[in-house]
């Protein structure tokens, strides 16, 4: 399963229910606002930064440079395209929004 994150930490839950459910194993990519998440600045307070080591998680760059913090991933986030959000999307057989 993919879980896929639009929302900041620091706006709404949905992060933290994400984590709090997903499955060693699963994958998890932030977008929009979720990339903080990902962030040297936002990835404790998060939570993220403990669940690296369990889920495959990746935020989408686009989103990272528009918010200027493409420089500031933490380590075990990787960061894609486009092309590998539809790849990732493709590779898993069931995604969830968490608004």
């Amino acid at each position: 399963m993919q879980h896929i994150v639009n929302k900041s930490h620091a706006q709404t839950r949905s992060l933290e229910s994400c984590l709090r459910f997903a499955q060693d194993g699963q994958a998890l990519l932030l977008i929009e606002d979720g990339v903080y998440a990902a962030t040297r600045g936002g990835a404790a307070s998060s939570g993220l930064a403990a669940s690296t080591g369990r889920l495959k998680v990746y935020a989408l760059q686009p989103d990272l440079e528009a918010r200027g913090m493409a420089a500031a991933l933490i380590e075990g986030v990787t960061a894609v395209d486009y092309g590998g959000f539809v790849d990732l999307v493709a590779e898993h057989s069931t995604s969830q929004s968490w608004l």
